[in-house]
């Protein structure tokens, strides 16, 4: 993958007609990997609610899941502010509304109006799909984890009778991590193919646009997870540096793709392999990519005070309150919509009268850039909260997480292997088995 990035770049700076036309490859790899994670979540998910046996436990980790989210979304949002306000990147450059071309964000606007149209209510609603099937047939991970909590709750009640069921969904799994163990060979095509499109089409010197805004972006994600997600690793008893290492592979496929949905799967499979209990992996993932989004939140809140900045509008304190608890709902669900991070923050502007929502114009030029380290930190921050969510719970294995981060990977000579289908789901469980060939590690 790394060869890929460096042939990405020389291509994108050589040949920029050519690097445009091999973006197909990194649609393609993330269309891929998309194909199968409506299935592969429902999978997981209803293996690790009918293995669990106690539902109060599933219910406490869905409970402590939410409360977490919305504790470390609320510092993203406040931590975005802050900065915003101190450094001021927007002051100076004067912009005048009236002259900025709104057909560049109508497409974004009108996506924003179908966001918020409802209220809290119709959010709720559209979690339910209108048929199960709907549900894999849109890919929208929400409704099919409603879904998979209702099925895995079923099994669990039906104890000895919905066993075959329960097997047909673990064969299914393994035959899920198996595809994606194939799919993951062709990272590199995907890495060259988005790394050379970027290059190509905007060039390098596009990272001078509003740099200032760039710069403190990436700066507050850095202070983000090295600061907030390092201390929450430490109270869980793990190191942060350790987990990013042990995570380098995917970490390097979201740089490139900046998509954190083409590396999912991998990562649901390397959490349990950490130890981590099925059914809080299942849970705590798929629900994070919608509901945990720090880096997306500190994003709104910086861009929302920039925009301020730039076009000289003055913000009250009522102002302020009114971005963070709009940005609280905005920022839920958006997950998965058409240039989401402009559509989020259309809808949050259009909240706040006072703030121009014309002024989107300003970022739309380096949201790609950006994007790089909201994927990023958003992927973070849902490993963390998993572990940190499994760790409060008592859902992880200690001593076979720090062997793991402590050789970056699953030792070969450890004994006994977890993360598939059929592997431990508790701590410590006795049933452990070798790792079988379809949850294979990322070539390193």
């Amino acid at each position: 993958m790394l060869i890929a990035l460096l042939l990405g770049l020389l291509v994108g700076l050589f040949a920029p007609g050519l690097a445009v036309q091999l973006k197909p490859l990194g649609d393609g790899f993330i269309r891929l990997i998309k194909m199968i994670i409506p299935v592969l979540v429902f999978c997981v998910v209803v293996h690790g609610i009918a293995g669990a046996g106690d539902l109060r436990r599933v219910g406490r980790v869905g409970v402590k899941a939410l409360i977490y989210f919305e504790l470390l979304t609320t510092i993203a949002l406040v931590l975005g502010l802050v900065l915003g306000f101190w450094f001021e990147p927007g002051a100076g450059m004067n912009i005048d509304p009236g002259q900025l071309d709104a057909s560049a964000i109508s497409a974004y606007t009108s996506n924003a109006d179908k966001l918020t149209s409802g209220g809290t209510v119709e959010f709720l609603m559209k979690l339910i799909p209108a048929t199960a099937v709907s549900a894999f047939a849109t890919g929208d991970v929400l409704q099919v984890l409603l879904f998979a909590v209702l099925f895995g709750c079923a099994l669990a009640l039906l104890g000895e009778r919905g066993q075959p069921v329960a097997t047909v969904v673990d064969a299914l799994a393994l035959v899920l991590f198996k595809v994606m163990g194939l799919i993951i060979h062709l990272a590199p095509l995907g890495v060259l193919g988005a790394i050379a499109f970027t290059v190509g089409k905007y060039g390098v010197g596009s990272l001078r646009q509003l740099g200032m805004l760039v710069a403190l972006f990436y700066g507050a994600v850095l202070v983000f997870v090295f600061v907030v997600l390092g201390l929450v690793m430490r109270m869980s008893g793990l190191s942060l540096y350790k987990l990013l290492r042990y995570l380098r592979e995917e970490l390097a496929i979201v740089l490139a793709t900046t998509s954190s949905d083409s590396v999912l799967p991998q990562v649901m499979a390397k959490l349990r392999q950490m130890g981590i209990r099925d059914s809080t992996v299942g849970l705590v993932i798929p629900t994070g990519y919608s509901f945990n989004l720090d880096a997306f939140s500190i994003y709104i809140t910086l861009a929302a005070l920039f925009i301020a900045q730039a076009t000289n509008t003055p913000i009250a304190m009522a102002d302020l309150l009114t971005i963070l608890a709009i940005a609280l709902l905005t920022s839920k669900g958006a997950h998965g919509v058409p240039g989401s991070a402009i559509v989020v923050l259309a809808a949050t502007l259009q909240a706040i009268p006072a703030i121009p929502s014309i002024g989107l114009v300003l970022v739309l030029s380096v949201d790609w850039f950006m994007g790089i380290a909201r994927a990023l930190g958003n992927l973070i921050g849902n490993c963390v909260a998993t572990v940190a969510v499994a760790a409060w719970e008592g859902d992880i294995d200690r001593a076979r997480a720090h062997a793991v981060l402590d050789a970056g990977h699953w030792p070969d000579d450890a004994p006994g292997a977890p993360g598939a289908p059929g592997a431990p789901d508790a701590p410590g469980d006795a049933r452990a088995t070798p790792a079988p060939a379809a949850l294979p590690r990322t070539k390193r």
